[in-house]
């Protein structure tokens, strides 16, 4: 049974209730019995989905929408302090509350998975998610994607696992109190929030930190900063540590890693003994996350080989190498990666699974931010495919810094030898595509923006 819905989360009222962060918990208060409302921009899909568990779901943001007898207003921090519904319960004296907050009374008294690193953190928590359901433990779960269709994000279940992707963005994974850690990588990212390393390494040792006594931090033994972490950690008393990957010394050691067209078989050295599964996704990253989900599992108390069969079940997330359909011999695949090292990994994999075949990339870089500080390493790792489009600089939730645009990439993605091509206008971006296409070639929709909707509109124009 699942713990009591906290007196703050009875009628709680979420700006932003769409986003893959705020939806997700929406959908488990309202399945747990709250009276769920909020706003978001516009009409979508994941409101619908919403509405379908009850919940009120507003579009566009206004005073009138938040209701007087509310008990919270529930924000992330891509909510601004002038928003008209944020600044309505200041005048009513409501309590506002942090995402980050809200989940963590959700994961109250339950077992905790809590799934951290600069990249993966969706496809690992979406793997356990999968394979604990597979197994009949019927965890609850929030992830930052779509596994099947919208409102798959999020699940109430009746088992004491709570599985949570933690985010590291705003420092928010400091929140939780898992049984379980798992930490993927340690990169520099979200230059908005983290000057340096030492500002990133800091703020995992505090969410490390909060492992309940007695649990598990599963951690890479391959990524540079994992290892650092790792170093930095290892003195805490209450901490069993287990590390994970390709380094010989690993506690779960992966002996082979095997590509298999667009998936992987991946043999583990765990306990002295090898155990040998399927991980029905393309590329090396993948195959990692999901030997990262089974030392978790086994952390937990699961058997290695149970798990390590339900982990073949998982077949993919939203926007994670994502097929969107084929038209005249070309396949368009969708990806979320807007870092740089995400960006290579895709690609890589993209590469292995399909050695005879073109690449062509749509790519949309994400945040100016991110664009200043990465945007060399980003045109870098363009050079890896065959060609490119590189569209404008997605804001998301910033405002523009002067003299920082795609050009950055641009002169990065040529000085390594990459054709690429700027496309200003996205709506001119299906036929630029038709017009370089050819049987047999894959089309990669790259970013962490709208890009994504570019691939139904690139198959209409190849059809």
């Amino acid at each position: 049974m699942a713990p009591a819905i906290p007196t703050a989360m009875e009628r709680p009222h979420f700006i932003g209730i769409g986003g893959a962060g705020m939806s997700g918990i929406a959908q488990i208060l309202a399945r747990r019995g709250a009276k769920v409302a909020g706003s978001d921009a516009k009409e979508s899909e994941t409101a619908e989905a919403l509405r379908a568990v009850g919940a009120t779901v507003h579009i566009g943001h206004a005073a009138e929408h938040l209701a007087a007898d509310a008990t919270s207003v529930v924000v992330s921090s891509a909510i601004r302090a002038d928003n008209p519904e944020l600044v309505r319960a200041a005048e009513l004296s409501i309590p506002v509350v942090h995402r980050s907050d809200a989940l963590a009374a959700l994961m109250g008294g339950l077992r905790a998975i809590a799934v951290a690193g600069t990249h993966g953190k969706t496809t690992t928590t979406s793997m356990l998610a999968v394979a604990l359901t597979e197994l009949g433990l019927d965890p609850s779960y929030a992830i930052g994607g779509d596994l099947a269709g919208p409102g798959t994000n999020a699940r109430h279940g009746e088992g004491d696992i709570f599985v949570a992707e933690a985010d590291e963005s705003d420092r928010s994974f400091q929140k939780y109190d898992p049984e379980v850690a798992i930490v993927l990588n340690v990169e520099l990212d979200h230059h908005a929030n983290y000057a340096s390393m030492d500002e990133i390494y800091d703020s995992f040792e505090t969410f490390v930190g909060k492992v309940v006594p007695g649990g598990t931090l599963v951690v890479s033994a391959d990524q540079t900063g994992a290892v650092e972490l790792t170093r930095r950690v290892r003195d805490l008393s209450s901490l069993k540590v287990v590390t994970y990957g390709q380094d010989e010394h690993a506690d779960v050691r992966v002996h082979r890693i095997t590509p298999r067209g667009l998936t992987s078989e991946v043999t583990v050295l765990l306990g002295g003994k090898y155990l040998t599964f399927t991980v029905s996704v393309p590329g090396r990253h993948y195959a990692l996350n999901a030997v990262a989900a089974l030392a978790a599992g086994v952390a937990l108390g699961i058997p290695a080989h149970n798990l390590a069969s339900a982990l073949g079940k998982y077949t993919g997330v939203k926007r994670r190498l994502q097929l969107k359909g084929e038209a005249a011999g070309v396949q368009v695949i969708d990806s979320y990666a807007h870092h740089p090292t995400e960006m290579t990994a895709d690609l890589e994999a993209m590469r292995a699974a399909a050695t005879d075949s073109r690449l062509l990339v749509v790519f949309q870089p994400h945040l100016f931010s991110r664009t200043q500080e990465l945007g060399t390493e980003m045109g870098r790792a363009l050079a890896l495919a065959d060609a490119s489009v590189v569209l404008d600089i997605y804001p998301a939730r910033e405002d523009p810094i002067p003299g920082v645009t795609s050009a950055l990439i641009i002169d990065a993605a040529r000085a390594a030898g990459a054709g690429v091509t700027t496309v200003h206008d996205k709506t001119a971006v299906p036929d630029v595509i038709a017009g370089m296409a050819r049987p047999g070639d894959l089309v990669l929709t790259m970013g962490a923006g709208d890009v994504t909707d570019l691939g139904p509109l690139i198959l209409a124009r190849l059809s």
